[in-house]
This record gives C-alpha cells, structure tokens and sequence, in this order.
C-alpha cells in the first residue's frame, strides 16, 4: 500500500488530513468523521477526500464515515510517520539553530511526532563539539560521510549558505542519504532516487508582497 506511487498533491493533503485527525484526536475527541468534515477542515471537498484515500484502500462506512483513530493509523502507515525518523541539520546559523531548538520540543511534547534529531553540522570551529539544548551534538561537515550512516539519517535539513549547499547535497547523496529538505536560497540537482524538497522563506515574502496593496 505504502509503496504507491501517488501524485505529490495528494502526499500533500494526507499530511494534512492526518495533522487534523491529530488535532481531533488530542484536543476535541470523538470517534468518527464525515468526508465533508475532513474536506471543510482541509479546504477541499468531500469528493476529492474520498478520492485521495481511495487510493490506498477502504478506510469509512457509507452513511457513518471515518473512525478517527483507525484512518489516523493508516495515515500514518501511509505516510511512514508511525515510526521514528532521524533527522539531521547542515548549517547551524540562526535558522539552523531555531529549527534544531523547533524539533527538538515538538519531539518531547508531542506523543505522535515522528522526526528525532540527532545530529548537526557546521564547519565552525567553535560551533563544533557543542550541543544543541545539550542534546543535539555538532560535527564538522567533513564528517558527514561517515556519521550519516553511522546515525541512520533518513532526513536531511540543509541551512548552509547558497554557494555550500550543493557540495553538501553531493556528500548527502554519496551516503545515502534519500530525502533533503533544503532551505538555501539556491537550485540544487540530485540524481532520480533521492527526494529533493525546497523551502524558501524569503520567496514566499517576496510573492505575498505583490499582493499589498500600494
């Protein structure tokens, strides 16, 4: 089931449907849900939500809908998020720092999150050696090839500067390393089987900026 390989739109929404069911589960309670009340909650209509979940399966009862906790566990089935993943971060700036301080909390506080961070990496001498919230340990980036094995990284968060971040995608890759998450303002090229996603705060500034009014 997990290994279908659906349009990237619908990964995007079963994200989003399972971070509501989330929501449901911890803070209002309930057993079932209707397609139309996950669709409202979604911004989608009840039509496209039973057409992604189609998609891998029967999950409701016509006339009764979803029961909240099982779609949850299949959801997260789906999306692998029902077990552990290791995270590290590349690039330990003020925005590696506040997204290494972000995981971590989520981490101890919330029941059903999945990323663990385990690692960070900066070429600072005196960043080196530290710990992040005295967990989080930083290695130098020349490490990168040996400990993203060793720590069984499956995600890559990457926080260096434009003109480093693809020397450090190349060590990634050659790790084995198959999903990055990258937030340096630059176009990166990996080969076919690795997962390259991009986030660019700066962009998203820029185009809600045409929209103000003059």
């Amino acid at each position: 089931m997990r290994k279908l390989k659906a349009p990237d739109v619908v990964i995007r929404r079963l994200a989003l449907y399972l971070r509501i069911l989330q929501q449901i589960d911890d803070e209002e309670g309930g057993r079932f849900i209707s397609s139309k009340e996950l669709g409202d909650r979604a911004g989608v209509n009840s039509a496209q939500v039973r057409k992604d979940l189609a998609l891998f399966g029967e999950f409701g009862k016509q006339g009764v809908g979803y029961e909240i906790g099982y779609l949850r566990e299949e959801l997260r089935a789906i999306l692998n998020a029902n077990r552990t993943i290791n995270v590290a971060i590349v690039g330990v700036g003020e925005l590696g720092i506040a997204l290494a301080r972000y995981n971590l909390r989520r981490f101890t506080r919330e029941k059903h999150y999945p990323f663990r961070l385990v690692a960070a990496f900066d070429n600072d001498p005196a960043k080196v050696g530290r710990k992040i919230e005295k967990t989080v340990e930083i290695f130098p980036i020349s490490q990168l090839p040996e400990r993203l094995p060793e720590l069984r990284i499956d995600i890559l968060i990457i926080t260096v500067p434009a003109d480093a971040a693809q020397a450090v995608v190349d060590l990634a890759v050659k790790a084995g390393v198959r999903a990055i998450l990258n937030f340096a303002p630059t176009k990166l090229f990996v080969p076919p089987k690795v997962r390259l996603h991009y986030s660019d705060v700066s962009l998203e500034l820029q185009q809600l900026a045409y929209y103000l009014e003059s």
